[in-house]
């Protein structure tokens, strides 16, 4: 299972520079040969792509998040150039929340907190789709660790 940050506000923030990028070229386009069409209105499309990039800014940071369950151990890691990656067995987990802002219960995501034993005990993962589920499912397989019998050999087996 793997967990990334969703990407339902990065693309309607794409969608929305692309509609505003449109709407002033359209209005630019219609109105460009009016006597008094001020020409500094061109200068309006600076705006979209300024919010486009920091919409691909956002995209990118997204992106470069992400957990995965592999078995036993959970796997965090971040960073683009420098990649930082922590690995937590399900075991030592603790206790798992979930917030979720307005905004974030209207688009079905929110942030994942897991609390860890150890020194550097706890990993976020923000604006996740499902995190209930995800919570769900990670606190069962924590469980599961913790229940699992042991495999070892007996005492005084042949």
């Amino acid at each position: 299972m793997q967990l990334r940050p969703s990407l339902k506000f990065v693309k309607l923030s794409y969608v929305l520079c692309l509609v505003l990028a449109v709407g002033l070229g359209v209005y630019i386009l219609a109105e460009k040969d009016q006597k008094d069409f001020p020409s500094w209105i061109v200068w309006c499309l600076i705006v979209p792509a300024i919010l486009l990039f920091f919409t691909l800014i956002r995209h990118i940071q997204r992106r470069m998040v992400k957990m995965t369950i592999l078995g036993d151990r959970l796997r965090y890691e971040s960073g683009l150039f420098s990649k930082s990656t922590r690995t937590i067995e399900l075991i030592k987990v603790q206790d798992i929340r979930v917030d979720r802002t307005i905004w974030q219960r209207m688009a079905a995501i929110g942030d994942l907190s897991i609390e860890t034993a150890g020194s550097a005990s706890r990993i976020e993962i923000d604006g996740i789709d499902r995190p209930q589920e995800a919570a769900d499912h990670i606190l069962e397989l924590s469980r599961a660790q913790r229940t699992k019998p042991d495999a070892g050999p007996t005492i005084g087996a042949p």
